[in-house]
């Protein structure tokens, strides 16, 4: 068997706030809570396990999704009608606008608590 990612732990002052927020953008289903985690799965199979920690406590981190165009299309609108602020660019110098990095769409949106969140329709270097 290949080495896969199956789960990551992503920190969050409100995990369901959180899970909540990733699945609507993305078109995803929020899961049962599981512990003290709350589950959003990816469509290759990984999930973003969500979990509740000091405010203090947590470190910004970034994650990339790649998508289809009509997904994108989609996300893009619910970023734009939830007035979130978005980026061409990972350090935030181009506000409002989206990159087409590798022929296909990107762009970067912050969480919640500040994590990066990025979709893309081609990977890069593709």
């Amino acid at each position: 068997m290949s080495v896969q990612l199956n789960h990551t732990i992503v920190h969050s002052r409100d995990n369901r706030e959180s899970a909540e927020f990733l699945a609507h953008i993305l078109g995803l289903e929020v899961g049962p809570e599981w512990g003290p985690f709350i589950p959003v799965e990816t469509g290759n199979g990984v999930t973003l396990d969500f979990a509740t920690i000091p405010v203090e406590s947590i470190t910004p981190q970034h994650y990339a999704f790649l998508i289809s165009e009509e997904e994108f299309d989609s996300a893009f609108e619910k970023i734009r009608a939830g007035g979130i602020e978005y980026f061409a660019d990972p350090h935030r110098r181009h506000p409002g606008e989206i990159n087409h990095n590798d022929g296909g769409r990107g762009v970067y949106f912050l969480d919640p608590v500040g994590h990066a969140m990025e979709i893309i329709t081609r990977p890069y270097g593709g």
